[in-house]
């Protein structure tokens, strides 16, 4: 089962995966589904409708206490995402001052299911849950029938209506018998698609986008619809334009994200006063949510948290040095790969310091040499332009020089293509020092972010104060060494750029391709004469 870490707070599955093979010892009709791979995994075919069946009913038996069947030939739930809801739902009703209550609590929450399916899963978890009361509608005889099973085989009757409408039916005509009757909310899982052709991918998926992980089985009543969702919930708007206040809040779950600007916008056109929306994620996996409510006493929820930017680093711009460069770098008989790692650090310990970036080093794997650098203004675009103008303005002083002191061709030709590399290494610099902070790793992992606080020892240009505004590049650089065996054409040097924070991703791009070229242009031993 595909989960995430973006699920509701509240989801049960968010840091709590279903455990297969516990799942398999305790029910013998489920353990027929599962697998298990060479590695040892147990495994589960979501392609199959029976074990995919076969999970639902357990889990719902064994989370919920619950007993469901459901028949093939139409949809089957997926409990994390249902709960998804369920929990959201929640948050609407607590912006009206209502907390979610448990079974068997005094306060009398009605909520309508508009097209509740043969399972009948939101008003059987919400009941179960929460002690939720709830009028559950359906146009389709199997799911009707389906659903007034697995409510009278629970015992929920008390708490669960199931009313079969006629077709095309969603709230103003359900509820027309009863006019006084005030509901707190109506939650629905309108059908996505408008076509048969749309419902199989044809036109909703493109090329490069990856096949759906699990079996879709669900009746054409349940997944297909005139207009598919938009239109859908735009009959759902329409009612509640004339149910007003009998709802507190008018809720959807949207298959398609496009769905959700034009809906957003007919709401506004319609006048309605709150409008919010969420997004429930589970694998790969998303779903989009709305609601609107007429009340304006009322506070909207809050989105769901966007993941830090820090939780997972995008890949990292890497600059490969192949074995044969490192030879010409370091010699054919030279150090060792830890050695090397040390020789490029200090390299570009070097030309960040010519950059004016400031640097520190920080604590490392063995083979590996780690900087934090922070620049408070971008040197780097254009410093090879930059260097010719400022080494051509200084032969030219040369040369002008009251001296009289005349240069050969070659003295002046060899002037010219001296690089910096023999500028002296700031003063004060120690290659040596290392200024351990706690373990920083690289990749996907998080870098801490008090790696430039006041008081660390900072290297290389640690003579420039560190301004007030924010910083142009953070970056955390790391130098790693791979033994490759000696074997022609493979890398023995790493160097990666993982971006930390900064006004935009071009600039370390920028200083990557900088690096870079400094790196290459180093090794490139001068040609042997004729």
């Amino acid at each position: 089962m595909a989960l995430d870490r973006a699920m509701h707070p509240r989801n049960r599955y968010r840091d709590k995966p279903p455990d297969f093979s516990f799942l398999a010892s305790k029910y013998p009709d489920f353990s027929q589904y599962i697998h298990v791979d060479l590695a040892g995994n147990v495994k589960l075919n979501f392609k199959d409708p029976e074990a995919v069946r076969a999970l639902t009913c357990t889990l719902l038996k064994e989370d919920f206490g619950l007993t469901v069947e459901i028949p093939l030939q139409r949809l089957i739930p997926t409990i994390p995402l249902r709960l998804n809801y369920i929990h959201w739902v929640e948050d609407l009703m607590e912006t009206m001052g209502i907390k979610a209550q448990g079974p068997g609590s005094h306060a009398f929450i009605r909520g309508i299911d508009i097209g509740t399916g043969t399972s009948c899963i939101y008003p059987l978890l919400g009941a179960t849950m929460n002690g939720w009361h709830f009028l559950a509608t359906e146009v389709d005889d199997v799911c009707y029938s389906h659903a007034c099973c697995n409510v009278e085989r629970n015992r929920l009757q008390d708490l669960i209506q199931v009313v079969k409408v006629p077709e095309k039916t969603l709230l103003l005509e359900a509820l027309k018998e009863n006019p006084s009757v005030m509901y707190d909310f109506c939650m629905c899982n309108p059908p996505f698609f408008a076509t048969a052709e749309e419902a199989k991918g044809a036109k909703s998926r493109s090329a490069h986008r990856p096949p759906p992980s699990s079996v879709n089985t669900g009746g054409n009543t349940e997944i297909l619809a005139e207009g598919g969702e938009l239109e859908f919930v735009r009959r759902i708007i329409q009612d509640s334009l004339h149910l007003m206040k009998r709802l507190r809040w008018y809720t959807c779950m949207l298959g398609k994200k496009c769905s959700l600007a034009p809906l957003k916008e007919e709401l506004r056109r319609c006048g309605v006063p709150r409008v919010t929306s969420t997004v429930f994620c589970q694998g790969r996996t998303s779903r989009w949510a709305l609601a609107w409510t007429f009340y304006t006493d009322v506070s909207i929820p809050s989105p769901p948290p966007k993941r830090r930017k820090m939780e997972k680093l995008k890949r990292p711009f890497t600059i490969s040095l192949p074995s044969t460069v490192v030879e010409q770098l370091l010699g054919q008989n030279g150090p060792s790969v830890k050695d090397s790692v040390q020789e490029v650090c200090r390299f570009l310990e070097k030309v960040l310091a010519e950059l004016k970036v400031q640097f520190i080093r920080v604590s490392s794997a063995p083979a590996e040499v780690s900087l934090f650098i922070t620049a408070h203004e971008n040197t780097w675009v254009h410093a090879r332009r930059k260097r010719r103008k400022e080494q051509q303005a200084s032969l030219t002083e040369m040369a002008c020089d009251g001296d009289s002191r005349s240069m050969s061709s070659m003295e002046f030709q060899a002037a010219s293509h001296s690089d910096s590399e023999h500028t002296q290494s700031p003063e004060g610099h120690n290659s040596a020092g290392v200024c351990s902070v706690g373990k920083v790793e690289s990749g996907d992992n998080e870098v801490e972010r008090d790696l430039d606080l006041p008081g660390m020892r900072m290297s290389g240009s640690s003579k420039h104060s560190v301004h007030g505004d924010k910083p142009v590049l953070k970056s955390l650089v790391n130098v790693k060494g791979v033994d490759d065996g000696d074997q022609e054409g493979n890398a023995s040097l790493f160097v990666e750029l993982h971006w930390v924070e900064g006004q935009n991703r071009d600039s370390l791009n920028q200083l990557a391709s900088v690096l870079r070229n400094r790196l290459l242009s180093s090794c490139v031993s001068p040609a042997a004469p004729n």
